[in-house]
Order: C-alpha cells, then sequence, then structure tokens
C-alpha cells in the first residue's frame, strides 16, 4: 500500500485511475493541476505522485522540474496522451527532467498497476529513469 497523489485535470481520467488504484489498496488522493498537486505535496507527503503532462494553468513538465528540485527523492510517474504534439516527445522530455517512468495514454489497468508497482520498488534514492 503506498500515498500516491495523483495529477490530471480530466476528472473522468481521475476518479478511473484513482479506483484501479485502490483496489490494489493504495490510498489515492487527486489534483486537478500542477498547483495544485504542489500544495497537497507541501502539506503531505506521497509515496509517488502519477502525473500528467499536458494541462491547463501549471502543466506536467514545470510540475516536475519543481518537485523534482523541491524532493528529490519523490518517485514521479508521468503520463501523457500528447496534446499539441506527440506523447512520446512530452514523456521522453518528463523523463529527461525527472519521472522516473512514463505511461502512454491510452494505457490498461494492468500497465498502470504494473508501473506503480515497479516504481515503488526501486529504492528512495535511485531517481534514474527506467527503460521504456
Amino acid at each position: 500500500m503506498a500515498k500516491i497523489l495523483l495529477v490530471d485535470d480530466e476528472i473522468a481520467v481521475r476518479e478511473l485511475f484513482a479506483e484501479v488504484l485502490a483496489i490494489d489498496a493504495h490510498v489515492v488522493t487527486q489534483a486537478a493541476d500542477g498547483a495544485s498537486a504542489i500544495a497537497a505535496v507541501e502539506r503531505e507527503s506521497f509515496d509517488l505522485v502519477l502525473t500528467d503532462l499536458v494541462m491547463p494553468d501549471k502543466e506536467g513538465i514545470e510540475t516536475i522540474v519543481e518537485m523534482r528540485h523541491r524532493w528529490p527523492a519523490l518517485k514521479i510517474i508521468a503520463m501523457s496522451g500528447g496534446g499539441r504534439g506527440d506523447a512520446a516527445d512530452y514523456l521522453d522530455m518528463a523523463a529527461a527532467l525527472g519521472a522516473v517512468a512514463t505511461l502512454q495514454k491510452p494505457f490498461s489497468s494492468q500497465q498502470l498497476l504494473d508501473t506503480v508497482k515497479q516504481v515503488l520498488s526501486k529504492p528512495a534514492n535511485d531517481s534514474s529513469p527506467s527503460p521504456p
């Protein structure tokens, strides 16, 4: 069981992922954008942040950079379906800036759970990106 912060501007996506993670016994807190996510991490500690990249206001890349600077040991998974560009480009950038794993939308519930399990099993000080 882990405390996970789930960040996505689409409420239906957040609710679905939160349900999948809760069924796997994780405690999930939701945030609609990067600013809300930063505020949540300031209030409490999390084992993992799962963040979308393309969001209004404070988007995912900016959020990852700030979290990595302020909380270097925090484990972050980036997810994206693209936006104005190719999802793979966004995810590559997220990995280069500190995400330890990436998920390209759409992905299955099992892919989500497998990636979360893999990231949580890494030592806290291992922030090297996972191979694709």
